[in-house]
């Protein structure tokens, strides 16, 4: 497969004229020529580029990086090999442009001998996160995707079936979903709101990020934030920006299994004063404490939000019912057992 040089440019986000230069001295030299003498351009030579734009983004000379790329070949494992021996020398930028040498190489080839859709693809999304973002801001951004990936593709799911059944935004349902989403986005971006507003405003403006890496379509991003405003235009009532940024998180996983055992204990009619009720309200109790870090000023302000807002508690990830069951268990226990966090033997 050949690309004209337009087509190239299109792809990566460079422009023709960049591409005309690194022809004219000699960095980037097209494999061949149509019979109408437009540039083409092939895998080999995309891969080159990828080195080259990787190293420009370090701030190294023209002059300089041909002289890195002279010489051996260029296989892909060469070009990352190379781009990490220039990282070292030069330390201010090292962990900046590692971390996204180890998204190239962990992410996009995923083992494989890349393709020049590979190349293209890693080319075309270096130029569109560098608009957004440092390398260091990225870093993290890639390093932590391992704390929500399992989480977040069951979620992602489970919208695009709200969507297919045509759900509305303020349906218990998808109003689960968004608080679900919302947790695992902070949880993602470490409580950093600023950083999450811009990874949402690239994913709005940037069509080319959509959809990629189990990254969301656009019209499940708009669906989604459409539910999510509701939620945040209540808690905002209540909560600060600083506020959100504290809040801590607590795997939805843990939350299911309270909810399975709660629903057990009211099928079996087990009174609130009975050690396994006290004991599942004191877990109840440790979760909403790891949720609000521990923080009684925050804790406060979100028991009275869900108590105001009923949009707020229909995407609880308990349901009403155990809700209820547990604060009337929490209210019985004795102090002695609030602060142990252990029932009482009756």
């Amino acid at each position: 497969m050949l690309l004209k040089v337009g087509e190239l440019a299109r792809r990566t986000g460079l422009t023709v004229r960049t591409l005309h230069h690194y022809d004219e001295i000699g960095l980037l030299a097209p494999s061949g020529r149509s019979e109408a003498g437009y540039r083409l351009y092939s895998q080999a030579d995309v891969q080159r580029l990828h080195g080259i734009q990787t190293m420009r983004q370090m701030g190294l000379a023209l002059n300089d990086i041909g002289e890195l790329l002279a010489g051996e070949g260029m296989a892909p494992e060469r070009i990352i090999g190379q781009q990490i021996r220039a990282l070292d020398q030069q330390i201010t930028q090292a962990t900046e442009l590692r971390a996204r040498l180890t998204m190239l190489r962990d992410g996009l080839m995923a083992g494989a001998e890349p393709d020049m859709g590979n190349w293209l693809e890693a080319l075309a999304l270096m130029t569109t996160y560098g608009k957004y973002f440092s390398s260091a801001e990225l870093k993290q951004i890639f390093t932590n995707w391992s704390l929500i990936e399992a989480d977040w593709l069951v979620v992602k799911d489970l919208v695009r079936n709200a969507m297919d059944r045509q759900q509305p935004p303020d349906s218990p349902e998808v109003q689960a979903l968004a608080y679900r989403w919302m947790a695992l986005m902070l949880h993602w971006m470490g409580g950093d709101l600023e950083l999450l507003d811009r990874w949402g405003h690239m994913f709005r403006t940037e069509p080319s990020t959509q959809g990629r890496n189990h990254a969301p379509p656009g019209d499940m991003i708009e669906f989604v934030e459409t539910a999510i405003k509701m939620r945040m235009a209540l808690l905002e009532k209540y909560l600060t920006r600083e506020d959100l940024r504290r809040l801590g998180h607590v795997p939805h996983t843990q939350w299911e299994q309270l909810e399975r055992d709660v629903q057990r204990l009211l099928a079996d009619g087990v009174p609130a004063h009975q050690p396994e009720a006290v004991a599942a309200a004191l877990r109840w109790d440790a979760l909403f404490g790891q949720l609000t870090s521990h923080d009684p000023v925050l804790r406060e302000k979100l028991l009275t939000a869900s108590a105001q807002e009923p949009l707020l508690r229909a995407g609880s990830p308990l349901s009403q019912a155990v809700r209820n069951y547990l604060l009337e268990v929490l209210a019985q226990a004795t102090p002695a057992e609030q602060a142990s966090g252990r029932p009482k033997k009756r």
